[in-house]
């Protein structure tokens, strides 16, 4: 694909002459879908992600009032960023119908902009709010939605061999973002070392939040108009829900796949007390 075809999270035409000089000393190769990767402090992104990422560890202050919504990549993060924003509007007594509700006329990638793809491209000195969490589907679950998502955005079709491809990239922790458990074991030794400040939760206690269920069921935010229609940094608007179902990876994985990811996640996590 022409890198004028890929969404701007992807491209790398907004890098600066001091990034190109550092990446030209790191690691680097290409994802499956062909997207150049390099790796900078133990993950890996893209040449035009990296630069926000640069920029917001130079240019970022943390305030008391600010909330940091911290997830892996195709985890649970769209229905983490409309479960905030609920709570926050709950507090204000604003009812879940109401028709100025934030969720009902923006997306929640619109609402709760990524740090590194959205604000630190756009300005230098923003306000957020501190918080942070982890939502997790089954861990094989968000490598299938990865899969799905890339093929979504790149127009590309499903296929076992570049599935197999994926995997093997999910596995050796080459895929963009970088290794699934690292992200996991941050946020957990955070927690360990800042209970007060931090919070840790899995997708099964998310699901347990009552009374926002109607809003925030995926069925609805699907099919919510604002879903249907629109884009976020060149990618629509639909491409960023999946099904949210635990255990769709099995449509997907074959049975070998599945106790290879179990093993190596297992491996990985041995020793920090963190249980999937």
């Amino acid at each position: 694909m022409d890198s004028k075809e890929l969404p701007s999270i992807l491209r790398d035409d907004n890098i600066s002459e001091e990034t190109n000089k550092l990446i030209s000393s790191l690691p680097s190769h290409k994802d499956t879908g062909g997207l150049k990767l390099c790796k900078y402090q133990g993950c890996w992104y893209s040449y035009n992600t990296l630069q926000g990422v640069l920029n917001f560890q130079s240019g970022f202050h943390p305030q008391d009032t600010d909330i940091i919504l911290a997830s892996y990549p195709k985890s649970g993060a769209t229905w983490l960023k409309a479960l905030t924003v609920a709570l926050l509007e709950k507090s204000k007594n604003r009812s879940t119908s109401d028709p100025h509700h934030p969720l009902q006329y923006d997306n929640p990638h619109g609402i709760v902009p990524c740090l590194e793809m959205d604000v630190y491209h756009e300005s230098s000195s923003p306000h957020l709010d501190k918080f942070s969490a982890t939502p997790r589907l089954n861990v094989k679950d968000t490598l299938v939605s990865w899969w799905l998502f890339g093929n979504a955005i790149l127009k590309t079709e499903q296929t076992r061999s570049d599935l197999q491809s994926k995997f093997e990239s999910f596995c050796n922790g080459t895929i963009y973002y970088g290794p699934f458990w690292e992200h996991l074991l941050s946020y957990w030794l955070r927690i360990l070392e800042d209970p007060k400040h931090v919070l840790f939760m899995r997708r099964r206690e998310l699901t347990c939040v009552r009374g926002l269920g109607a809003l925030l069921s995926l069925g609805n935010l699907r099919s919510l108009e604002v879903k249907k229609t629109g884009k976020r940094n060149d990618v629509n608007h639909k491409d960023y829900g999946n099904k949210g179902e635990v255990g769709d990876s099995k449509n997907y994985l074959t049975t070998e796949m599945e106790k290879k990811i179990d093993m190596i996640i297992q491996e990985k996590l041995q020793g920090s007390g963190l249980k999937l």
